[in-house]
């Protein structure tokens, strides 16, 4: 009879021979090796989904040159309404998008002075004519001071006006630097038909548009020149109807206009 302790000797032996995998020394019936067939390799295992071709990234189209576009639309506008027509017409100025009117001009295109503001209000852009609003009443009044008018019939006596935009920013913010690039083409178009004997800028967007300089506070006054014109800056109407006090300044501005224009006769 085995002792109790081969028993567990014989017991740790086959279980460590168990870990080592050698789990058929403990089959009943003696075992071949020599007949067995060989192991087959193991097959290769496909993919379980082919994998998915990623589309090409679609090529950006090339971006139009609007400021180009609209120097050759304005350049090819022979008299007004060609020009008031290829402005209504052009599709680069997202503004034209939110504005009711096209605001072209009012006045007398014989004029001698050629007043340029910014852009329409909502007043102008519901009615499609520049200053008739609160400042372009005050305007009007200006100008009626030195003996001119927009509804003069002689050109002596009659202004004419026009914005640097012809389409109302929303909340009338000041239009971008981009804005103004696409309609500098066509103001100085119209200024080349309209063919005043000067030009009147009237606040910030105007002069940084025909002078390159902003600061109407400081820059009003004094003449200078700009698309082969005399220019007078001048402070907004509206700035006047918010600062009164500058009227007396506006009155010396008006007063160098006439003396410019009969220096000019």
């Amino acid at each position: 009879m085995e002792s109790a302790h081969d028993w567990h000797g014989a017991k740790a032996l086959l279980e460590w021979h168990i870990e080592l995998g050698a789990v058929d020394a403990i089959g009943d019936a003696p075992v071949d090796r020599y007949t067995l067939e060989p192991r087959q390799s193991k097959p290769e295992e496909k993919p379980l989904s082919q994998p998915v071709a990623r589309p090409a990234k679609p090529t950006a189209a090339p971006q139009t040159d609007y400021v180009a576009l609209a120097k050759q639309s304005a350049a090819a506008a022979g008299d007004l309404a060609a020009l008031h027509a290829a402005i209504a017409a052009f599709e680069g100025c997202e503004l034209k998008r939110g504005a009711r009117n096209t605001v072209f001009c009012d006045g007398n295109p014989a004029a001698r002075v050629m007043i340029i503001g910014e852009a329409p209000g909502r007043d102008e852009d519901i009615e499609g004519k520049p200053f008739i609003g609160r400042a372009g009443q005050l305007l009007d009044r200006m100008f009626a001071a030195i003996g001119m008018s927009r509804g003069a019939t002689q050109s002596k006596d009659a202004i004419y006006i026009t914005n640097v935009m012809p389409w109302r920013p929303p909340n009338n913010r000041d239009p971008s630097a981009e804005e103004i690039a696409m309609m500098v083409p066509f103001l100085e178009r119209h200024v080349q038909l309209v063919a005043p004997d000067l030009l009147v800028l009237m606040g910030n967007t105007p002069c940084q548009t025909v002078l390159g300089r902003k600061g109407i506070v400081k820059i009003r006054g004094n003449w200078d020149d700009a698309w082969g014109k005399p220019v007078m800056p001048m402070t907004h109407p509206a700035y006047l109807l918010r600062n009164p006090a500058a009227k007396r300044e506006a009155w010396a501005d008006l007063l160098a206009i006439q003396s410019k224009l009969r220096g000019l006769s």
